[in-house]
């Protein structure tokens, strides 16, 4: 997840998800995943105390900022063996791709204005991060 000034996905030179200054979450679903992790997931994308405020560290929620998420099963690329990354700890699509459905959809629930890619598509993802700041979220 990206602190950012500005991201968008583009599939086929055509922007299908974009936001101004809020969270980039490059979204990787895991064979072991359930609903339980994507909601909390999102919670967490949500509620994480990242952005500067008066009285000390704030929310995505605090702010009311947006969110783009961006399925990408690579996070779960393995490289510690050989030059050829394994990817045998990533869910298969029919199991991954309704899980990132389930984190936009808790993120919603919690009132954030979610901007998506297109699961599966080969995408150009753009991003201006503020910081940097950049983490890596586990549930």
């Amino acid at each position: 997840m990206s602190r950012v000034s500005t991201a968008a996905v583009t599939v086929d030179d055509e922007v299908v998800g974009d936001i101004g200054a809020g969270l980039l979450s490059l979204v990787g679903v895991g064979r072991h995943d359930d609903v339980a992790a994507a909601h909390a997931l999102a919670r967490k994308i949500h509620e994480l105390r990242i952005f500067p405020g008066e009285e000390g560290q704030v929310s995505a929620a605090d702010l009311g900022l947006p969110v783009l998420v961006v399925s990408q099963f690579t996070l779960y690329a393995d490289t510690r063996k050989g030059r050829r990354p394994s990817w045998q700890d990533a869910a298969p699509g029919e199991l991954a791709e309704p899980l990132v459905d389930e984190v936009v959809a808790e993120l919603r629930r919690r009132g954030a204005v979610v901007a998506t890619g297109r699961f599966g598509a080969s995408m150009r993802v753009a991003s201006v991060n503020e910081g940097p700041m950049t983490l890596l979220l586990e549930v």
